[in-house]
């Protein structure tokens, strides 16, 4: 069991949180397959406004979030916001899976590491936090950069003439057309490229988030008090289900805002890298140092944070429903506990 002191109060009261449910508590066949259908659900529901900010981030003027969206309505109807769901669903599945075993393996293994060289009890979550974000993403990469970089291009598709202002375009007919023409033209290398700066992107973005959201979450229970909160037979405090839900899902808001904050040029050069090809003058690939000129050259500096707001919505919304889904995932796998007894 967990607890937040209440420093202000001259009792020292605490507010007991439920306690964290650790890997080794995990029925991991549950896990796994229940994981992969929740974050399935997540995924579809979240998917437009990727769609919407990975558009932004390649068009070479800046076109209002909304005005985008509109011209795709009349233009490509409902369908448009779901282009390349297909491919990356099929690789969402093995990429969560990765991402959710190194998450709980590394927060178990550093939390006991860091506990047992002395730090607090707030410093060693917010470490270990912050090692199984890094950790995670990095395994979950090698399944998410080459489904990212074909169903980044099948995104930015649109029908007729919407596709225009995206320049270094090329066009496909579904997934299996853009996997066979990527490995025709650039070879296996292809399906990796912009590989190395989507380590750089979602390695410290996710250490940054779940960090910040260990950071967050123990501030916000600190400033509410024992608002919400029912007294323990401890003498502590007690809160109930909605008051944690609403906790986690503000902590993960503000978390979303520091790293999409620190993250966003990184995530809007690789974007660019990965959906981009040459242009008619060079046939070589472009290199992150060409990508960046260009980038600055259409609208300076600012051109590095095109698609900041979706990108800030997708990952608020995906942060808030990931953390309360992935908090009840684990109680749904949770082993009995006669078993921890």
């Amino acid at each position: 069991m967990s607890s937040v002191s209440m420093e202000e109060d001259d009792s020292a009261s605490k507010i007991n949180l439920p306690a964290d449910i650790h890997w080794e508590m995990l029925d991991k066949s549950k896990f796994f397959f229940l994981g992969a259908a929740l974050f399935s659900g997540v995924s579809g529901a979240l998917y437009p406004i990727v769609v919407l900010k990975t558009r932004q981030q390649v068009m070479s003027s800046q076109i209002p979030c909304l005005k985008m969206a509109g011209s795709m309505l009349r233009t490509e109807g409902y369908r448009g916001f779901y282009r390349g769901f297909g491919t990356s669903l099929t690789g969402t599945i093995p990429a969560r899976a990765l991402y959710m075993g190194a998450l709980e393996l590394t927060k178990s293994s550093v939390g006991s590491a860091t506990v047992q060289l002395g730090f607090s009890e707030a410093s060693s979550s917010a470490i270990a936090n912050a090692a199984a974000g890094l950790s995670a993403a990095m395994a979950a990469q090698l399944v998410w950069t080459p489904i990212d970089v074909v169903s980044q291009r099948l995104m930015v598709q649109g029908s007729g003439n919407s596709s225009c202002g995206v320049v270094g375009l090329k066009c496909y007919n579904g997934g299996i057309d853009a996997f066979r023409k990527i490995v025709c033209s650039d070879g296996l290398r292809g399906l990796y490229r912009g590989f190395g700066i989507s380590i750089l992107t979602y390695a410290p973005s996710n250490a940054v988030w779940w960090g910040s959201y260990s950071i967050a979450h123990r501030l916000i229970w600190g400033s509410i008090g024992c608002y919400c909160c029912k007294k323990d037979d401890e003498g502590g405090y007690r809160p109930d289900g909605k008051a944690i839900v609403a906790v986690q899902g503000l902590s993960a808001a503000m978390a979303s805002g520091v790293s999409a904050l620190v993250t966003m040029p990184l995530d809007t050069v690789k974007t660019r890298l990965q959906v981009l090809d040459d242009d008619c003058s060079s046939r070589r690939t472009p290199t992150v140092l060409q990508t960046v000129r260009n980038l600055v050259k259409e609208g300076g500096f600012s051109a590095c944070y095109r698609g900041l707001g979706p990108r800030w919505a997708s990952m608020s919304m995906s942060a808030i429903t990931m953390i309360t889904t992935y908090e009840f995932l684990k109680k749904l796998s949770t082993k009995n506990q006669e078993t921890f007894v």
